[in-house]
């Protein structure tokens, strides 16, 4: 369960308690970051190379805490993983957050926090009409995942749960706060799943039973059974994509694509097709091949 996909994640730095700047950590492909250049090269190039900052937005910060509550709720003995108790983790779950990032608590005055933690507590409820916490023992949650492909192709993620059966099946499940996606959508959930495929494949020769998206607010489950064979087509599919990115990254050539999406970028001011002004390229990081 991830808390929110920052780019430093991806590829960035980070500041140390004296202020200096450590090393930017290698530029990956996430799931994320594939589908944003996907759907908009500009948009990938904005939020992972120039790292402007975007507003939060109640929907993305409310899932947030949904994710972080429910990775608490494991870390507690299974008869305590009720309902009741799954709503009590939503308030510290915040906390933690707002501690992260404190921009966060000036960004949601009073009315807007309390709805959005009413939201968060009405979905980790909901969470429960579609499993029961306290039947099983997950592998692990909030797994940072990494693998290099022999192309030298670095994908890394974060998986929400992954759980193995006694014959040692793997499934994937991965928590959704939105709505069940529509047809567009629904391809950028196929991508997410089939990427997680990957890399466990890759990192621990398994070919994982079945990938599955819980999505809390409708009470819908999309699954996901992974072939070999489809998978190996899609990891050829991410090598050609990265090297696109590593061509506009030379160029600095990373067009905007406008769709009906751009009504929820955040970024539509810096776009030409807009009428904004995209900022001067900074370049492709320099020290790309760093590790942090």
């Amino acid at each position: 369960m991830t808390l929110a996909a920052p780019a430093d994640l991806e590829s960035g730095s980070t500041a140390s308690s004296t202020g200096e700047t450590s090393p930017r950590r290698r530029i990956a492909l996430s799931p994320s970051r594939a589908s944003d250049f996907r759907q908009c090269p500009l948009k990938y190039r904005l939020r992972a190379i120039d790292r402007i900052e975007e507003t939060p937005s109640a929907a993305a910060t409310r899932g947030n805490v949904v994710h972080a509550a429910l990775e608490a709720l494991y870390d507690l003995p299974a008869p305590e993983r009720s309902p009741e108790r799954a709503t009590e983790l939503v308030g510290p779950a915040w906390d933690r957050l707002v501690a992260e990032r404190p921009g966060l608590a000036e960004a949601f005055a009073d009315p807007e926090r309390v709805a959005l933690l009413a939201g968060a507590e009405s979905l980790v409820q909901a969470y429960f009409r579609l499993e029961n916490p306290a039947g099983f023992e997950p592998e692990s949650c909030e797994s940072r995942v990494e693998v290099e492909l022999d192309d030298g192709v670095l994908l890394r993620g974060f998986i929400d749960r992954i759980d193995v059966a006694t014959n040692g099946a793997l499934r994937v499940v991965d928590y959704k706060t939105g709505r069940v996606p529509s047809e567009m959508r629904e391809q950028s959930a196929l991508l997410q799943m089939k990427f997680y495929a990957l890399i466990v494949l890759r990192t621990r020769g398994i070919l994982a039973k079945q990938l599955r998206l819980l999505y809390l607010s409708s009470g819908d489950i999309l699954t996901y059974e992974p072939d070999a064979e489809e998978l190996l087509r899609f990891e050829r599919t991410l090598s050609a994509m990265w090297r696109a990115i590593l061509a506009a990254g030379a160029t600095g050539d990373f067009r905007p694509n406008p769709s009906r999406l751009c009504n929820w970028c955040d970024y539509k001011a810096l776009c030409p097709s807009f009428g904004g002004t995209t900022p001067e390229y900074p370049g492709w990081p320099e020290s790309e091949e760093l590790e942090p």
